[in-house]
């Protein structure tokens, strides 16, 4: 192994790779990526030259990366089709345009600056799953490469090629005000095109590449973002609000009057829409989305089918996949849909389109469409710190928990919980809809616990506390409260919060950092107002 190699194996994630860049990964370390990469292409597709898309994000580094990355494919012996600057779900189309075998993108998302990696996939429409992950972590560390003979072309144009695909057949007969928000990231030569191209009236924020990310973070669930967005909308007097984060692939929703709209919720509206032109669906949503799919009388009366199923793009994605689901919403953003509206990959801007295909066949404002659902309250997700080494178990011991209570039929708010599902960590539902779920973090050092309940903001709150308290019980939080010298955390029973001690519970690295002489910088005023979902 050369002295030079540098490639961290925490880098290697349940669904993508990504590292801190030559903090974690050198350039020899992307080189030995693609190596692995192309041998887990040969010895899938059996191929001793198996096509190749590769494609990189707008960041400073991304493409010298791409450029090791695609010397070690080539060195294995693929034939590497560049489509250049692209956005993920471009690099995924490309591979059912051009009938590839395999896809590469080169981007970290919605991180940082400093952050790389890699979304891969061999099966058209699918990216790799932790098993795919764990062997490409094996054979890369392991150097068990193939050795080969490829080669390398460019795919010019195919920026449009991808545009065109997406407008011609989404064409609409409203007028939408849409105001089109890209943090700088590479949504932004694609997302205001294609909106246009079907036939809305586009407002852009801040849609010109600057790998800088000068005000924020291309991430549609980061909140200066959101809050960028809703000031836009209210000042343009939109009709929506679009967010895409950096690769393209995740969307985040404003309505008119400003307010964010969840993205299980936006994923409702657009089932509904969706059930009544395509009857007997069935949808995919992760566990973290609202327990309204479940009783929809619009969905039942279409002879729909709501499947929960585990969090993370690339499980939904499969999920979508074998289901033969029309669509699938995971609650981060991520929005997937099947023939005749997609091809089963997570695309942001198609997402928009569905949302846009929504307005175009209702009267209504998208508030007011809203307003017909029914109310529930809901926690944000919460990400409270859990050991990657311990996290899993403790999550094992609240299932058994929970279903103890179950089994007992012991009330809790006087209701005894009717379902449990255990496909990723535990959702408990009960009598009256409302639900809790805990489940480890797949890529953090955290758990992840959402309560709603249709019923009362209380109710909400009581489960949230029952969750925490069972947290509380199993997870040693001192080493948390010595690194902030803070608090331990404390969430009462009553209204009242401290918020320090709430954003340690969430993890907040902080606007909160600590400044000179240990005080604690205040947070963004936006941030406050998200205490009042908990």
């Amino acid at each position: 192994m050369s002295e030079n190699l540098k490639i961290s194996p925490y880098g290697f994630r349940e669904y993508d790779a990504r590292w801190l860049y030559e903090k974690d990964i050198n350039l020899e370390g992307m080189t030995n990526l693609g190596k692995g990469f192309g041998s887990q292409i040969i010895k899938h597709t059996k191929k001793i030259n198996p096509r190749v898309i590769v494609g990189h994000d707008y960041r400073s580094y991304s493409e010298g990366i791409k450029k090791g990355f695609k010397k070690g494919l080539i060195s294995t012996g693929c034939y590497v089709e560049d489509v250049g600057l692209s956005l993920s779900p471009m690099v995924y189309f490309a591979q059912f345009n051009l009938n590839s075998d395999a896809v590469a993108m080169i981007t970290a998302s919605h991180n940082e600056n400093g952050w790389t990696g890699v979304k891969m996939g061999i099966k058209k429409g699918l990216t790799h799953a932790p098993d795919e992950m764990k062997e490409l972590k094996e054979i890369t560390l392991n150097q068990s490469f193939s050795t080969g003979s490829g080669s390398e072309k460019q795919i010019n144009n195919f920026q449009q090629i991808y545009k065109d695909d997406l407008i011609k057949k989404n064409k609409i007969k409203k007028k939408i005000k849409a105001v089109v928000a890209c943090g700088n990231g590479t949504a932004g030569i694609f997302a205001p095109d294609i909106l246009r191209g079907i036939g809305c009236d586009v407002i852009e924020l801040d849609c010109k590449l600057d790998w800088t990310f000068p005000k924020y973070n291309p991430n549609p669930e980061d909140l200066e973002m959101l809050h960028e967005i809703s000031k836009f909308v209210k000042e343009n007097n939109a009709d929506i609000g679009f967010g895409f984060d950096g690769d393209g692939d995740r969307l985040g929703v404003i309505d008119d009057k400003g307010n964010e709209i969840f993205s299980d919720k936006i994923g409702l509206l657009i089932a509904r829409n969706l059930s009544n032109t395509h009857k007997n669906s069935k949808f995919i949503v992760d566990v973290k989305s609202t327990g309204l799919y479940s009783n929809d009388k619009i969905l039942k009366d279409n002879q729909c089918q709501t499947i929960y199923w585990k969090t993370g793009h690339s499980h939904i994605k499969r999920k979508v996949h074998n289901e033969k689901a029309l669509a699938g919403f995971e609650k981060s953003g991520h929005f997937f849909f099947n023939q005749p509206l997609g091809y089963g990959y997570d695309d942001g801007i198609n997402s928009a389109i569905q949302v846009c295909h929504l307005l175009d066949n209702d009267n209504r404002k998208i508030s007011e469409i809203m307003d017909e659902l029914p109310k529930t309250f809901q926690s944000p997700t919460m990400a409270p710190f859990c050991k990657d080494n311990e996290k899993y178990e403790v999550v094992n011991q609240l299932v058994k928990e929970i279903e103890n209570i179950k089994n007992n039929k012991t009330k809790i708010d006087q209701q005894e919980i009717t379902e449990i599902i255990t496909v990723n960590g535990v959702r408990f539902s009960f009598n009256d809809g409302s639900w809790g779920l805990i489940r480890a973090s797949s890529n953090k050092p955290s758990l992840v616990v959402v309560t709603e309940s249709p019923t009362s903001d209380e109710r909400k709150k009581r489960y949230l506390n029952l969750l925490i308290n069972y947290y509380k019980k199993l997870v040693k939080l001192e080493n948390t409260t010595k690194k902030y010298n803070l608090p331990q955390i404390y969430l009462s029973t009553t209204n009242k919060f401290n918020y320090y001690e709430f954003c340690v519970f969430l993890r907040i690295k902080y606007s909160f950092i600590k400044g000179g002489r240990g005080r604690l910088k205040p947070p963004l005023p936006h941030l406050l107002s998200r205490i009042k979902y908990c």
